[in-house]
């Protein structure tokens, strides 16, 4: 079992792409660790969303967050509180699915007290795949594209 880490920092309403497409689609993944961290944990309030998608986001709220686990886009969700009151951060709740997928995500950030930054960091387990289990991910992420 290999593992695969990322990690980054997104601004309020960003978005990072983890690059993970290969050319025959023979290697998939899976979310085995998923963690956020405000970057100003004790001096800036904020309420951070922090999403997994299979598909690139058209657009990121910078307030009003929705979390929809009927988007069968979403792999995973993650919330937390921090702030000068609290002096430290409140962990908040982490989903994430056990899917398997072979193609880029998108991960997302929204503060939805401020306009505060927030770290992630990303453990994705590297699964080789077999020819069905390829053509079974790779119907999934053509699935969920915009035609």
């Amino acid at each position: 079992m290999t593992i695969k880490s990322f990690k980054g920092r997104l601004a309020d309403g960003g978005q990072n792409t983890i690059v993970l497409h290969t050319n025959d689609g023979t290697t998939g993944y899976k979310i085995v660790k998923f963690e956020i961290l405000p970057v100003l944990p004790a001096t800036v309030t904020g309420e951070h969303v922090v999403q997994i998608f299979k598909i690139e986001q058209t657009t990121v709220p910078t307030v009003d967050p929705i979390i929809d686990f009927s988007d069968n886009t979403l792999l995973g969700s993650a919330i937390m509180g921090n702030g000068t009151n609290f002096q430290f951060s409140i962990p908040g709740a982490v989903v994430f699915d056990n899917e398997i997928f072979n193609q880029d995500i998108y991960i997302t950030h929204t503060d939805a007290h401020a306009a505060g930054e927030c770290n992630y960091y990303l453990e994705l387990e590297q699964i080789k795949l077999d020819l069905n289990e390829n053509t079974v991910a790779t119907l999934k992420d053509i699935r969920n594209l915009d035609v």
